[in-house]
């Protein structure tokens, strides 16, 4: 779709969103589709072969209302499974890790017994690893892992404030919406805008930001992005809305208007950059074939009681 016509087309996509509510959650689809194609267009070429193989082998995750063939389609894979019920509920709280920003940033507190974004995507990139592994958990693995991966660079699914579930709870009037909330805002309603325009998607971005910019964001770890994004949360996020964030009690709901999400949209693109970049060096560190092992292997098992 030439991009003229996806920008007056992500609009009226997003209205029929709000309208038409689904389980989706994170970045909507353009979103994580978006930080993909970013994330295909570095990896190395032993990595692209071996994603696309894997996904060839989709068909074994038994999902055919939820495809996962393609990269773009794998990285909303972990959502559209949402409305399968029973069978992936296991993974709902994955997506995200409600680190409070008016406290000291505390990983282990909001990732309790590893179900939370950061810790599935360490274990996804293991098992995309694993050669042993059935192609099935791997494939699996790698849809989670493409997905978490665009989940924690949502500032709001690395943190909330005064127990809002990462700004649900925050309503919010926005442009024409005069009854929506925070988190549906920076999922899509901001983002989809944000990365529709020019220079718009994949390309779009990586021409935005040089290889300088993007070799400096491949270093650190997991959690070192997670407190990255907390951060991110509490003075973008929190702070573009809340005069005080952490002093006194929240308002009932809040307003971004035009001038307001103008400053913000940088702030989403950047973010969909960065995760594009970090999803290409877990990638190739799992299936690059050069890697030992990969950056975030298993703890050591604990000594025999």
């Amino acid at each position: 779709m030439p991009d003229r016509l996806l920008r007056s087309f992500l609009p009226l996509a997003a209205l029929f969103a709000l309208l038409c509510p689904s389980p989706a959650a994170a970045w909507w689809e353009y979103g994580h589709e978006t930080t993909a194609r970013v994330a295909m267009r570095l990896v190395k070429p032993r990595t692209r072969a071996a994603v696309t193989a894997l996904l060839r082998r989709s068909a074994a995750l038994e999902t055919p209302t939820c495809p996962a063939r393609t990269p773009a389609q794998a990285s909303v894979w972990p959502d559209c499974v949402k409305t399968l019920g029973d069978r992936f509920a296991y993974a709902s709280a994955w997506h995200y890790q409600d680190a409070d920003i008016c406290k000291p940033f505390d990983l282990k507190s909001a990732c309790a017994g590893g179900n939370c974004v950061s810790a599935q995507i360490a274990r996804a990139q293991r098992m995309v690893a694993d050669r042993k592994l059935p192609t099935r958990d791997r494939v699996e693995a790698l849809a989670f892992l493409i997905h978490f991966v665009g989940d924690l660079h949502q500032p709001l699914h690395t943190s909330e404030h005064a127990d809002d579930a990462g700004g649900n709870r925050l309503k919010v009037r926005y442009g024409a919406k005069p009854d929506t909330n925070l988190h549906a805002v920076w999922d899509g309603l901001l983002a989809d805008p944000a990365l529709s325009r020019p220079p718009a998607g994949a390309a779009g971005l990586l021409a935005e930001f040089g290889p300088a910019q993007r070799a400096s964001w491949r270093g650190g770890t997991v959690e070192d992005w997670s407190r990255e994004g907390w951060e991110i949360a509490r003075v973008k996020v929190y702070g573009s809305v809340l005069a005080d964030p952490c002093g006194g009690p929240s308002p009932s709901s809040v307003t971004i208007d035009e001038a307001k999400a103008e400053t913000l949209m940088p702030v989403v693109r950047e973010q969909v950059a960065k995760a594009g970049v970090r999803l290409a060096r877990l990638l190739d560190e799992a299936l690059d074939g050069n890697h030992p092992e990969v950056a975030h292997p298993p703890r050591a098992p604990r000594p025999a009681a």
